[in-house]
Protein backbone atom coordinates (compact mmCIF):
# COMPACT_ATOMS: atom_id res chain seq x y z
CA UNK A 1 0.00 0.00 0.00
CA UNK A 2 1.07 3.95 -0.80
CA UNK A 3 0.67 4.92 2.83
CA UNK A 4 0.77 8.68 1.99
CA UNK A 5 -1.46 8.17 -1.55
CA UNK A 6 -3.71 6.00 1.17
CA UNK A 7 -3.59 9.53 3.57
CA UNK A 8 -4.41 11.83 0.59
CA UNK A 9 -7.18 9.61 -0.87
CA UNK A 10 -9.08 9.61 2.45
CA UNK A 11 -8.83 13.36 3.36
CA UNK A 12 -10.10 13.97 -0.28
CA UNK A 13 -13.10 11.23 0.53
CA UNK A 14 -13.83 12.71 3.97
CA UNK A 15 -14.03 16.03 2.46
CA UNK A 16 -15.82 15.33 -0.51
CA UNK A 17 -18.06 13.14 0.91
CA UNK A 18 -18.01 10.63 -2.15
CA UNK A 19 -15.38 8.05 -3.02
CA UNK A 20 -16.61 9.34 -6.82
CA UNK A 21 -15.89 13.03 -6.09
CA UNK A 22 -12.46 11.53 -4.51
CA UNK A 23 -11.58 9.68 -7.71
CA UNK A 24 -12.36 12.36 -9.64
CA UNK A 25 -10.15 15.20 -8.10
CA UNK A 26 -7.38 12.77 -7.46
CA UNK A 27 -7.38 11.82 -11.25
CA UNK A 28 -7.37 7.79 -9.93
CA UNK A 29 -9.63 4.97 -11.34
CA UNK A 30 -12.42 4.44 -9.14
CA UNK A 31 -11.48 0.93 -7.85
CA UNK A 32 -7.96 2.06 -7.02
CA UNK A 33 -10.03 4.56 -4.58
CA UNK A 34 -11.67 2.19 -3.17
CA UNK A 35 -9.01 -0.61 -2.52
CA UNK A 36 -6.63 2.34 -1.21
CA UNK A 37 -9.15 2.96 1.59
CA UNK A 38 -9.73 -1.31 2.22
CA UNK A 39 -6.22 -1.31 2.70
CA UNK A 40 -5.69 1.38 5.24
CA UNK A 41 -8.38 0.13 7.01
CA UNK A 42 -7.10 -2.50 6.80
CA UNK A 43 -3.52 -1.72 8.21
CA UNK A 44 -5.22 0.25 10.98
CA UNK A 45 -7.49 -2.08 12.08
CA UNK A 46 -9.84 0.08 12.62
CA UNK A 47 -13.52 1.71 10.96
CA UNK A 48 -12.58 5.21 9.01
CA UNK A 49 -15.81 5.51 7.14
CA UNK A 50 -19.03 4.60 7.55
CA UNK A 51 -20.28 3.36 4.18
CA UNK A 52 -24.53 2.61 3.10
CA UNK A 53 -25.40 2.84 -0.59
CA UNK A 54 -27.16 6.51 0.20
CA UNK A 55 -24.37 7.73 2.73
CA UNK A 56 -21.20 8.38 3.56
CA UNK A 57 -19.83 9.33 7.10
CA UNK A 58 -16.81 9.64 9.14
CA UNK A 59 -16.52 7.10 12.06
CA UNK A 60 -15.24 9.06 15.69
CA UNK A 61 -11.88 7.33 14.51
CA UNK A 62 -12.19 8.33 11.12
CA UNK A 63 -12.37 12.24 12.32
CA UNK A 64 -9.52 12.26 14.78
CA UNK A 65 -7.38 10.62 11.87
CA UNK A 66 -8.72 12.94 9.38
CA UNK A 67 -7.47 16.01 11.38
CA UNK A 68 -4.17 14.36 12.19
CA UNK A 69 -3.86 13.65 8.22
CA UNK A 70 -4.42 16.64 7.34
CA UNK A 71 -1.58 18.03 9.35
CA UNK A 72 0.87 15.91 8.69
CA UNK A 73 0.04 16.34 4.49
CA UNK A 74 0.47 19.86 5.41
CA UNK A 75 3.82 19.90 6.93
CA UNK A 76 4.95 17.02 4.10
CA UNK A 77 4.29 20.13 1.43
CA UNK A 78 5.43 22.46 3.30
CA UNK A 79 8.71 20.29 4.07
CA UNK A 80 9.04 19.33 0.35
CA UNK A 81 8.98 23.20 -0.71
CA UNK A 82 11.68 24.09 2.12
CA UNK A 83 14.41 22.13 0.68
CA UNK A 84 16.01 24.33 -1.05
CA UNK A 85 15.87 27.85 -0.22
CA UNK A 86 15.38 29.16 -3.42
CA UNK A 87 12.23 30.41 -4.85
CA UNK A 88 12.52 28.51 -7.34
CA UNK A 89 12.46 25.18 -5.74
CA UNK A 90 8.70 25.51 -5.45
CA UNK A 91 6.76 22.78 -6.94
CA UNK A 92 3.19 21.28 -7.24
CA UNK A 93 -0.12 21.89 -8.04
CA UNK A 94 -2.22 24.69 -6.55
CA UNK A 95 -6.09 24.67 -7.70
CA UNK A 96 -7.66 28.11 -8.07
CA UNK A 97 -11.71 29.58 -8.49
CA UNK A 98 -12.12 32.92 -9.59
CA UNK A 99 -15.10 34.52 -11.69
CA UNK A 100 -14.85 35.19 -14.88
CA UNK A 101 -13.84 39.05 -15.29
CA UNK A 102 -11.56 38.74 -12.83
CA UNK A 103 -9.63 35.95 -14.27
CA UNK A 104 -10.08 37.65 -17.96
CA UNK A 105 -9.00 41.45 -17.18
CA UNK A 106 -6.82 40.70 -13.85
CA UNK A 107 -5.20 37.53 -12.90
CA UNK A 108 -5.07 36.13 -16.21
CA UNK A 109 -2.41 39.17 -18.15
CA UNK A 110 -0.48 38.78 -15.12
CA UNK A 111 0.36 35.04 -14.93
CA UNK A 112 3.31 35.16 -16.85
CA UNK A 113 4.76 37.48 -13.86
CA UNK A 114 3.66 34.69 -11.63
CA UNK A 115 5.73 31.69 -13.48
CA UNK A 116 8.80 34.12 -14.15
CA UNK A 117 8.82 33.80 -10.00
CA UNK A 118 7.68 30.39 -9.84
CA UNK A 119 8.29 28.36 -12.84
CA UNK A 120 7.66 24.83 -11.07
CA UNK A 121 4.51 25.53 -9.35
CA UNK A 122 1.54 24.78 -11.54
CA UNK A 123 -1.97 26.91 -11.29
CA UNK A 124 -5.19 24.72 -11.97
CA UNK A 125 -7.56 27.86 -12.84
CA UNK A 126 -11.48 27.20 -12.81
CA UNK A 127 -13.08 30.01 -14.46
CA UNK A 128 -16.76 30.89 -13.49
CA UNK A 129 -18.98 33.42 -12.13
CA UNK A 130 -20.77 29.89 -10.61
CA UNK A 131 -19.87 29.65 -7.02
CA UNK A 132 -17.93 26.41 -6.27
CA UNK A 133 -18.01 23.92 -3.33
CA UNK A 134 -14.27 24.54 -2.13
CA UNK A 135 -13.97 21.08 0.05
CA UNK A 136 -16.48 18.82 -2.40
CA UNK A 137 -14.62 20.41 -5.25
CA UNK A 138 -11.25 20.10 -4.33
CA UNK A 139 -10.05 23.59 -4.75
CA UNK A 140 -7.17 24.95 -2.76
CA UNK A 141 -8.71 28.83 -2.84
CA UNK A 142 -11.24 31.35 -4.50
CA UNK A 143 -11.12 34.63 -5.22
CA UNK A 144 -14.82 35.66 -4.03
CA UNK A 145 -16.68 38.93 -3.62
CA UNK A 146 -19.14 39.65 -1.27
CA UNK A 147 -19.56 39.22 2.74
CA UNK A 148 -18.36 35.66 3.65
CA UNK A 149 -20.95 34.13 5.93
CA UNK A 150 -19.62 30.66 6.08
CA UNK A 151 -17.27 30.36 9.43
CA UNK A 152 -15.99 26.80 8.09
CA UNK A 153 -13.92 29.32 5.62
CA UNK A 154 -11.04 31.41 6.15
CA UNK A 155 -10.86 34.86 3.84
CA UNK A 156 -8.07 37.24 3.19
CA UNK A 157 -9.26 40.84 2.09
CA UNK A 158 -7.68 41.72 -1.49
CA UNK A 159 -9.72 44.92 -2.10
CA UNK A 160 -12.91 46.34 -2.67
CA UNK A 161 -14.40 47.27 -5.96
CA UNK A 162 -16.30 50.15 -6.89
CA UNK A 163 -19.02 49.82 -9.92
CA UNK A 164 -20.51 52.14 -12.50
CA UNK A 165 -24.07 52.87 -14.08
CA UNK A 166 -23.25 53.12 -17.47
CA UNK A 167 -24.54 52.78 -21.48
CA UNK A 168 -23.43 52.50 -24.71
CA UNK A 169 -24.18 55.67 -26.87
CA UNK A 170 -25.83 53.13 -29.35
CA UNK A 171 -28.75 53.11 -26.51
CA UNK A 172 -28.87 56.30 -25.92
CA UNK A 173 -29.34 57.57 -29.28
CA UNK A 174 -32.34 58.27 -29.57
CA UNK A 175 -33.66 58.32 -25.86
CA UNK A 176 -32.98 60.81 -23.40
CA UNK A 177 -30.60 60.00 -20.23
CA UNK A 178 -31.88 59.43 -17.13
CA UNK A 179 -31.45 62.24 -14.67
CA UNK A 180 -32.39 59.91 -11.46
CA UNK A 181 -33.13 56.21 -10.55
CA UNK A 182 -37.04 56.95 -10.72
CA UNK A 183 -36.62 57.69 -14.05
CA UNK A 184 -34.04 55.05 -15.38
CA UNK A 185 -36.65 52.20 -13.53
CA UNK A 186 -39.90 54.30 -15.56
CA UNK A 187 -38.17 54.76 -18.85
CA UNK A 188 -35.44 52.79 -19.71
CA UNK A 189 -34.01 49.11 -20.63
CA UNK A 190 -31.93 47.36 -18.07
CA UNK A 191 -29.17 44.33 -18.39
CA UNK A 192 -29.69 42.70 -15.71
CA UNK A 193 -26.99 40.18 -13.63
CA UNK A 194 -28.68 37.03 -11.98
CA UNK A 195 -26.85 34.66 -9.57
CA UNK A 196 -25.26 31.20 -11.09
CA UNK A 197 -26.57 29.80 -7.86
CA UNK A 198 -29.94 30.94 -7.14
CA UNK A 199 -30.90 32.53 -10.24
CA UNK A 200 -32.57 35.47 -8.63
CA UNK A 201 -31.45 38.66 -10.41
CA UNK A 202 -29.37 41.33 -8.92
CA UNK A 203 -31.27 44.87 -8.31
CA UNK A 204 -29.41 48.14 -9.54
CA UNK A 205 -28.71 49.50 -6.67
CA UNK A 206 -28.12 53.92 -6.07
CA UNK A 207 -27.30 55.68 -2.82
CA UNK A 208 -26.64 59.43 -2.19
CA UNK A 209 -26.82 61.84 1.21
CA UNK A 210 -28.35 59.13 2.77
CA UNK A 211 -31.32 58.12 0.14
CA UNK A 212 -31.48 54.75 -1.02
CA UNK A 213 -32.97 53.52 -4.43
CA UNK A 214 -33.12 49.84 -5.27
CA UNK A 215 -35.68 48.23 -8.29
CA UNK A 216 -35.40 46.13 -10.81
CA UNK A 217 -36.88 47.70 -13.80
CA UNK A 218 -37.64 46.06 -17.16
CA UNK A 219 -35.03 43.82 -18.32
CA UNK A 220 -33.95 43.66 -22.02
CA UNK A 221 -31.98 40.63 -21.26
CA UNK A 222 -30.62 39.42 -17.71
CA UNK A 223 -27.27 37.00 -17.65
CA UNK A 224 -25.34 35.32 -15.50
CA UNK A 225 -21.74 35.99 -16.45
CA UNK A 226 -19.84 39.11 -15.55
CA UNK A 227 -17.74 39.66 -19.25
CA UNK A 228 -21.17 38.68 -21.57
CA UNK A 229 -22.71 41.52 -18.82
CA UNK A 230 -20.88 43.85 -19.98
CA UNK A 231 -20.69 43.00 -23.85
CA UNK A 232 -24.52 43.43 -23.66
CA UNK A 233 -23.98 46.72 -22.09
CA UNK A 234 -21.45 47.94 -24.87
CA UNK A 235 -23.87 46.17 -27.77
CA UNK A 236 -26.18 48.88 -26.52
CA UNK A 237 -29.03 46.40 -25.08
CA UNK A 238 -29.65 48.69 -22.29
CA UNK A 239 -28.45 50.48 -19.17
CA UNK A 240 -26.31 48.25 -16.57
CA UNK A 241 -24.00 48.29 -13.50
CA UNK A 242 -20.45 46.89 -13.97
CA UNK A 243 -17.48 47.12 -12.02
CA UNK A 244 -15.70 50.07 -12.40
CA UNK A 245 -12.59 48.57 -13.62
CA UNK A 246 -14.39 47.04 -16.37
CA UNK A 247 -16.26 50.16 -17.46
CA UNK A 248 -13.38 52.82 -17.27
CA UNK A 249 -11.12 51.88 -20.30
CA UNK A 250 -14.49 52.05 -22.29
CA UNK A 251 -15.67 55.21 -20.72
CA UNK A 252 -12.22 56.45 -21.93
CA UNK A 253 -12.53 55.61 -25.37
CA UNK A 254 -16.59 56.89 -25.71
CA UNK A 255 -17.40 53.38 -25.93
CA UNK A 256 -19.61 53.93 -22.71
CA UNK A 257 -21.07 56.51 -21.05
CA UNK A 258 -21.47 57.20 -17.36
CA UNK A 259 -24.81 57.93 -15.90
CA UNK A 260 -25.98 58.94 -12.70
CA UNK A 261 -22.33 59.34 -11.19
CA UNK A 262 -23.76 61.51 -8.13
CA UNK A 263 -25.35 57.88 -7.43
CA UNK A 264 -23.09 55.14 -5.46
CA UNK A 265 -23.26 51.84 -4.48
CA UNK A 266 -21.56 50.28 -1.86
CA UNK A 267 -18.09 48.91 -2.53
CA UNK A 268 -17.71 45.23 -3.11
CA UNK A 269 -15.54 43.02 -1.14
CA UNK A 270 -13.00 41.02 -2.98
CA UNK A 271 -11.77 38.15 -0.84
CA UNK A 272 -8.91 34.96 -1.15
CA UNK A 273 -11.03 31.96 0.87
CA UNK A 274 -9.70 28.63 1.52
CA UNK A 275 -11.05 26.17 3.63
CA UNK A 276 -10.21 26.46 7.79
CA UNK A 277 -9.79 22.77 7.84
CA UNK A 278 -6.99 22.76 6.01
CA UNK A 279 -3.67 24.38 6.83
CA UNK A 280 -2.10 26.94 4.19
CA UNK A 281 0.74 25.68 2.49
CA UNK A 282 3.63 27.50 1.35
CA UNK A 283 2.14 27.14 -2.72
CA UNK A 284 -1.42 28.93 -1.06
CA UNK A 285 0.75 31.42 1.07
CA UNK A 286 2.68 32.70 -1.81
CA UNK A 287 0.44 32.48 -4.34
CA UNK A 288 -1.99 34.65 -1.70
CA UNK A 289 0.69 36.74 -1.06
CA UNK A 290 1.31 37.70 -4.97
CA UNK A 291 -2.52 38.23 -5.84
CA UNK A 292 -2.94 40.51 -2.53
CA UNK A 293 -0.41 42.74 -4.40
CA UNK A 294 -1.79 42.03 -7.77
CA UNK A 295 -5.38 42.96 -7.12
CA UNK A 296 -4.62 45.64 -4.46
CA UNK A 297 -4.10 47.79 -7.54
CA UNK A 298 -7.68 47.79 -8.16
CA UNK A 299 -8.18 48.43 -4.35
CA UNK A 300 -10.69 51.77 -4.31
CA UNK A 301 -11.10 52.00 -0.70
CA UNK A 302 -10.55 55.40 0.43
CA UNK A 303 -10.72 56.86 -2.99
Amino acid sequence: MDHLLALRTFVRIAEAGSFAKAADTLNLPRSTVSKLMQDLEAHLGSKLLERTTRTLTVTIEGAAYHERALRLLAELDDMDNAVASARFALKGRLRVDIGSSLANLILVPALREFQKLYPELELVVGVSDRPVDLVGEGVDCVIRGGALSDTSLIARRLCELDYVTCAAPSYLSDKQAPNTPHEMEADHRIVSYFSALSGKLVPMRFFRDGEHVEFFGRSGVALNESTAHLKSILSGLGIGQTFGFMARPHLETGDLVELLPDWTQPHHTLSLVYPASRYPSVKLRVFSDWVALLFGQYDMRGR
